[in-house]
């Protein structure tokens, strides 16, 4: 795959219907109100909201937060990436690093140092666990979250997406 044919572009609210049509292809749960909520926080500027496409052909989607909801992260102000998604034709290409890439370079123009981003803990997220830890991202020490609140040692939590690991970069 060559990058070069990679687009990385800001979404607007205009964009909503493929951002849908992304979750439903790769069956992944959405709030009804998920996407528009994305949308009026960038409209607020708390967080950006891309569209990626391959050679005019749409492959994903992400998040960039400045306002994260995780407390940790909001305390070190760091940013974080948010809900990174390339559909399955496209993966293993370096899209999801290109993506990475664009956000930790939009956050160091910013003047951050660090990076958060998370991942979830199920097999299903095994390509991205890797991915991280071969990015430079490390847990970030406070264990796991569920909905982004550390989970206390004892506490039973459903195994799903809202249970993940918090992991930092230092850019």
């Amino acid at each position: 795959m060559q990058l070069e044919k990679l687009k990385i572009r800001q979404a607007w609210y205009e964009d909503i219907r493929i951002f849908r049509d992304i979750a439903d292809a790769m069956k992944s749960a959405k709030a009804p109100d998920y996407f528009e909520n994305a949308f009026a926080h960038q409209d607020a500027g708390e967080r950006l909201v891309f569209l990626l496409e391959y050679d005019e052909e749409v492959c994903g989607y992400c998040m960039l937060s400045w306002s994260p909801k995780y407390g940790h992260y909001r305390a070190i102000g760091c940013p974080e990436i948010q809900d990174l998604n390339v559909l399955p034709a496209f993966r293993k290409k370096g899209i999801a690093s290109a993506m990475i890439t664009h956000c930790e370079d939009l956050a160091r123009d910013k003047g951050h140092t660090q990076m958060g981003i998370s991942v979830g803990l199920t097999p299903r997220y095994g390509a991205a666990q890797r991915l991280y830890v071969k990015l430079g991202y490390v847990p970030d020490g406070h264990g796991v979250t569920c909905d982004r609140k550390s989970v206390a040692h004892g506490e039973f939590r459903s195994i799903d997406d809202d249970l993940c690991l918090m992991m930092l970069k230092t850019l």
